[in-house]
């Protein structure tokens, strides 16, 4: 791949990178060049991720990391630039859900989504600032976020919480740190058939009520994602940051 979208000599580390949505940035960065680090709590997963990204030809890092953990997450990110010399974007897809009525959630559930979904996004874009910061040469930093940072998630309100922050959190960034040549966005899946999403879109009353609304008539799958990645971690979005880019199909029209 050549020109604005290329991506030979770039590293890009995606937290929640050995499936679903991340692994769909991954897959994409590869294609276009970019050697890549995933993070990922599941060993199992990261080394079946890191046998499929090297097909692209390019070195590809698997670390275990617990993103809420901030010794961890420091660790993770030393390592990182130990094994590829730097780190040019930073994806923090890292998430998790707890579905739960409001009234019988508790604080553990509340503390244990925001930890991972918030904590995580906070303690891996201030490694990755500190070090694009030290580097010189800017970066992008880009959060998962989610519909539901608009228009809320019913039994799920401590993720809508999270994402709501995050995407807060990617435009006070974008200001900050534009001066030092780093952009942040922010991606907001709609609905996407993912391990998280799964036990809703393969429910066959969700299917009939909720996917007529989707003008493309289908759910979004992780593929959907690697040109959005490649997008905003490539020069061709240089002059694009502070943003929050919708990617549902059209979801969020109707």
């Amino acid at each position: 791949m050549t020109g604005a979208f290329d991506l030979t000599d770039h590293v890009a580390l995606i937290t929640g990178g050995n499936s679903g949505i991340g692994l769909g940035y991954a897959e994409g960065l590869a294609a276009a060049g970019a050697s890549i680090a995933i993070w990922g709590t599941n060993e199992e997963k990261n080394l079946a991720a890191t046998e499929q990204l090297r097909s692209h030809g390019r070195p590809v890092v698997g670390l275990r990391c617990d993103v809420g953990d901030e010794a961890q997450v420091d660790d993770a990110f030393a390592r990182t630039v130990e094994a590829l010399g730097r780190v040019d974007s930073c994806f923090a897809n890292a998430g998790t859900n707890r579905a739960s009525p409001f009234v019988d959630m508790t604080l553990d559930d509340w503390r244990a989504v925001l930890r991972v979904n918030l904590d995580g996004a906070f303690l891996t874009f201030r490694a990755a600032a500190r070090h694009m910061i030290e580097r010189g040469g800017g970066g992008s930093l880009v959060a998962t976020g989610s519909l539901s940072s608009i228009v809320g998630q019913p039994r799920g309100e401590h993720y809508a919480a999270s994402k709501g922050a995050v995407v807060t959190l990617v435009k006070s960034l974008s200001v900050e740190l534009a001066r030092h040549g780093i952009r942040a966005n922010a991606v907001l899946p709609g609905w996407v058939d993912t391990a998280l999403a799964a036990p809703v879109l393969h429910w066959d009353r969700f299917i009939e009520r909720v996917l007529p609304r989707v003008p493309m008539r289908r759910w979004g799958c992780p593929d959907d994602f690697g040109a959005v990645a490649v997008y905003l971690a490539s020069p061709a979005s240089a002059y694009h940051t502070g943003d929050t880019l919708v990617i549902d199909g059209g979801y969020s029209l109707f």
